[in-house]
């Protein structure tokens, strides 16, 4: 009798684990990060890329104007796999692509833009990654969408066809 009362609460004990565990899966884990829009664009001064020349974002954004601020380094392989639609978008009148070089070697960096063309009407370095910090950035790449001096869209991980048709239809 005790041998079958102790079997009994053995099964019923793996039982309430089993459900735990299947309860624990089935919970998405998954981090989300908030993407804030209509945030007002960080002020920030950098080296202008491959140049001692340094300038000042106040001079950059104009406000009737369309910007994709573009994180990116050589090494990163999705920013390689996201680059043919960063030149796409560079050929449309109303969007000023910048380039935010992140913790990149500038010969490396120099060598992938001969490689696969320049998209960026002006490139900045980041070196130490604190400029994308700063931006709210997760790594590389991600885009920053910006209009009259507020992101209005946040774009983590490559461009692919889907965004582009989204920053298409924004910018139209």
């Amino acid at each position: 009798m005790k041998n079958k009362i102790f079997s009994i609460s053995l099964i019923f004990f793996f039982l309430i684990i089993f459900l735990v565990f299947y309860k624990g899966l089935q919970n998405s884990n998954i981090y989300t990060p908030d993407l804030e829009i209509k945030k007002n664009i960080p002020t920030f001064k950098a080296q202008i890329f491959d140049t001692s020349n340094e300038i000042s974002s106040e001079k950059i954004f104009n406000n009737d104007q369309y910007y994709l601020l573009n994180i990116w380094s050589s090494w990163c392989v999705p920013c390689r796999d996201e680059h043919p639609f960063l030149v796409y978008l560079s050929n449309k009148k109303n969007l000023k692509i910048i380039g935010l070089n992140y913790k990149d070697n500038n010969k490396s960096a120099k060598t992938f833009l001969k490689k696969l063309s320049n998209p960026y009407e002006l490139i900045f370095s980041d070196r130490d990654g604190i400029i994308a910090i700063e931006w709210g950035a997760y790594g590389v790449p991600e885009s920053f969408l910006i209009y009259k001096k507020k992101i209005i869209k946040k774009i983590i991980g490559p461009l692919n066809k889907e965004i582009l048709f989204e920053i298409e239809e924004i910018i139209k």
